[in-house]
This record gives C-alpha cells, structure tokens and sequence, in this order.
C-alpha cells in the first residue's frame, strides 16, 4: 500500500504542480505584504508559447550539440548525463519504496529555450537509455550503455544546467553496448563572453499543456553571470547569437 501512495502521489504532483504553483502565487500576490520576488512572479506567469530551436548551446562550460548535428559532423557532443533522484522499487510488489540517486545516460535530441520575459531557461530534449537492462558496469568498472534501450519516452526533459557532457565510443568487444567516456567542463572564452555557470536544479519539463506537464524538481535561475553564445537553427541559415 506504501509504494502504491508514494507512486500516485508523485504522478499527482507531477500533473498538478504547474496549476497548483500559479493559482498559489496568485494568491499570495492579492496580499498587500507579499514578498514574492519577480523571478517567481515570472516562473508562474509561464513562458511564452514560441520556443526558439538550436543546434547548439555552450553552457557550464561544456558546449553540446543536438544528435541530428552530430550526425552530420565528425565530432560528438550529443551525449549527456544527468543524476536524479527517483523512486524505486525492488518489484512490483515492493511495500518499502525509497528515494535514490540515479545516473541516467542518453542523446540531446533537442536544444529549446524557453522565455520568461525577463529571463530565459534553455532545456534540453533528450533520449534516455532505460536503466533496467540498458545500463551496465563491467568487470573492469567501466559504464556501457545500449543506446538503443530507450527509457520514458514521457520523461524527456532536462535544464541544460543539470547536464554533464559525456562521449559513446562501440565496446571493443562488439555487440551493442557502449562505453561511457566523461569529461570535464572547460571555460569558453568568446570574445568578451566566458561561459563558467554553476548548476542549478531542475525547475519544469517542458512545454506541453497544463494538465500534462511532467514536473520533478524545483529550479531556480542564475542572475549573477555572463550570457553565453549559441547556433541558432530556427532556418536553414546558422548564427550566433548571443544570450
């Protein structure tokens, strides 16, 4: 009965965060003694319906690229890492559900930004390798993969700041798995623009309507630093734009 609650409960909150959070803020702004900050105010504005599109995006001193990018270059920045906390159960019939941290691997498919206004959130759209048979460590501890064991496809979403970059290379071995190969950020140095922004937690999932909106976690977002470039792919010409 535990793990069924805990289960429906974090389905509930996942649909009905998004409308509880703005009619709450609602509320609170009809006190003359508010403290809410613009940012809120903004967050439960929701974003504007028209999402800008890119191929890639320079951020937390990684710079990555959409899958389709990729396969039209000779060099990888499609590949993404992401820890999470999620609920698990050791069978369906589980009754002590826990909360655990969770590596979960896949590919960029793609780079949206959304706009608040008066500040912007890039996410990222991705495809996730399913961790139950699709994630494996071998005998020498490296991390393999089976790109083509995709996990929910319903829980796609990610901020780009909660990204960390990492590189497939084919096992040796053969077969279909592949090897998790990570990297560390570097700082990008553009002109007059450095790109070294810190993490900050997720905050939404995406851009589908109210009642389908899959939330996790709470974000907030970074005022204290640079703007970063990014290729724009919204036509079939690129350019840089900055942010």
């Amino acid at each position: 009965m535990k793990a069924k609650n805990e289960k429906w409960l974090q389905v509930k909150h996942k649909r009905s965060f998004s409308s509880w959070f703005k009619r709450k803020i609602e509320t609170e702004l009809a006190r003359p003694e508010n403290t809410i900050s613009q940012q809120i105010r903004w967050l439960a504005h929701e974003p504007k319906r028209e999402v800008l599109s890119y191929s890639g995006y320079g951020i937390g001193g990684y710079y990555y690229n959409t899958s389709d990018h990729d396969s039209k270059s000779t060099t990888q920045n499609s590949g993404v890492m992401v820890e999470a906390k999620s609920l698990h159960m050791s069978t369906a019939k589980d009754k002590n559900p826990i909360y655990a941290n969770m590596l979960y691997y896949g590919v960029i498919e793609d780079i949206w930004e959304l706009n608040y206004t008066q500040f912007k959130i890039p996410i990222f759209r991705c495809k996730w390798v399913d961790n139950k048979g699709g994630v494996k460590v071998d005998e020498n501890g490296f991390t393999l993969v089976d790109l083509n064991k995709e996990g929910d496809p319903n829980d796609q979403f990610i901020f780009a700041s909660q990204a960390k970059q990492v590189f497939y290379v084919n096992d040796p071995n053969g077969g279909r798995w592949s090897v998790v190969l990570t990297t560390k950020p570097k700082l990008y140095d553009r002109g007059d623009v450095y790109d070294n922004i810190e993490e900050t937690p997720s905050f939404s999932r995406g851009l589908p309507e109210n009642d389908d909106i899959d939330n996790d976690d709470v974000a907030y977002v970074r005022e204290d630093c640079e703007g970063i470039y990014v290729e724009e792919d919204t036509t079939s010409r690129k350019k840089r734009k900055r942010t």
